[in-house]
């Protein structure tokens, strides 16, 4: 059996980032299900979280009905994230009013209809594929687990929103992250969290704080990417300068920014030492891409072995950053507890992460796992023949208006 394994689709995401939402995007995706007796699609397929759920529904429905297509005669898996979380809900709701439930396991198989009306409606858009839906992973063999990854939230070091929700939550739970050891446990910390910030979205378009977006731009005003960001004004405007006038505006907005930035980096510090004392660490404020990734594989590593995954190979998404790649050390991939680590990255094209960026960055989007009968599943990058003028979401937008 030949399984493709993708992951962070994030449709329906404000500003256009998920580039499936386009037909040109789609094709490379389309082309390599050809043979495929499988897909997975591995958490965040649709953002929930940026606005009311009809509005990424109907971002999303031209792709579940091309995919459909593709797929016809295979089998769709879809299994959820923390973006997409709320598609359990009527299932997660009925689990929680039985007294005799057996707790959550490493794989729950449940048919669309039991999860929610939502995934009852995706399931429809994927005929003539199937579509069911599984949580928290599923077993593609006996030596390789695929699961989105949210748990390690649990034990990131980089201070991202998310991280400090389910910090508080595991204090008002009286749970440290050292007593999380079942799907269970993660779920009683992660559950509360996810569903607060869903009911938000529910009734309007959330603000940075709770679409994800504070934590990149943060990233972004910190020099996240090793600190090598482009000095103000280093782009020259096209077309003709500026009148003195406007020009002496830029300049005091560029000095106040500057002026903020300055106090962002030397405060950042010492807000992270606050938190730390607080219990709600341990944290880093060191943001590099380097420690991000480290971060996020540390992380990972940690929730691999408190589920006992032993060595198997455990594909995920959640960071959206892909791996390993030939240029990664293949040690930081290996966790502690033997578990052999391996990330998709995701089909979302964000300007943050990309900016000046080739097809080779680890953020770039359009990645995929294939998994065969045997041997060690592959890394592909599907979407490098297009460039920045076909992904970045302006120039989608320009063409999808023309």
């Amino acid at each position: 059996m030949r399984t493709l394994v993708i992951s962070d689709l994030h449709l329906g995401s404000v500003g256009r980032a998920d580039v499936l939402r386009d037909p040109l995007p789609r094709e490379p995706l389309l082309a390599a299900l050809a043979g495929a007796d499988r897909l997975v699609l591995l958490g965040d397929a649709l953002e929930l979280r940026h606005g009311p759920r009809h509005t990424a529904m109907a971002a999303a429905r031209p792709f579940f009905e091309e995919l459909g297509r593709a797929m016809e005669g295979g089998e769709i898996v879809l299994v959820p994230g923390n973006h997409d979380h709320a598609l359990l809900a009527q299932w997660l709701a009925a689990r929680s009013e039985l007294s005799h439930t057996a707790p959550l396991a490493l794989e729950q198989r449940l048919e669309p209809w039991e999860g929610s009306q939502l995934l009852g409606t995706i399931a429809e858009w994927a005929a003539p594929a199937r579509l069911s839906c599984a949580y928290p992973g599923v077993w593609l063999r006996s030596d390789i687990y695929v699961t989105h990854g949210h748990y390690l939230d649990n034990h990131l070091t980089v201070p991202t929103i998310e991280r400090l929700a389910l910090a508080v939550m595991a204090r008002m739970l009286h749970r440290s992250a050292d007593a999380l050891r079942s799907v269970s446990d993660y779920e009683s910390v992660s559950a509360p969290v996810f569903a607060w910030i869903d009911a938000i979205a529910r009734h309007g378009h959330t603000g940075a704080a709770f679409n994800g977006s504070a934590t990149v731009n943060m990233w972004q005003a910190l020099g996240g990417a090793d600190g090598r960001r482009p000095a103000p004004g280093a782009r020259p405007a096209p077309g003709s300068p500026p009148a003195p006038g406007r020009r002496a505006r830029l300049d005091a907005r560029a000095l106040a920014a500057g002026a903020r930035r300055r106090a962002l980096i030397g405060g950042f510090p010492v807000a992270v030492a606050a938190l730390n004392r607080a219990g709600l660490g341990p944290l880093s404020a060191d943001i590099s891409g380097a420690e991000l990734r480290r971060a996020g594989l540390r992380a990972m590593g940690e929730v691999a072995a408190r589920l006992g995954l032993g060595d198997a190979h455990v594909i995920f998404g959640h960071t959206h950053r892909a791996g390993p790649l030939a240029r990664d050390d293949p040690r930081e991939w290996r966790a502690a507890g033997g578990a052999r680590l391996i990330n998709c990255g995701s089909w979302t094209y964000s300007a943050n992460f990309l900016r000046g960026a080739s097809p080779d960055h680890p953020y770039w989007p359009g990645g995929c796992v294939i998994v065969e009968d045997r041997g060690a599943p592959t890394l592909v990058r599907l979407l490098g023949g297009l460039g920045r003028t076909e992904l970045a979401p302006a120039a989608r937008a320009t063409a999808a208006s023309g």
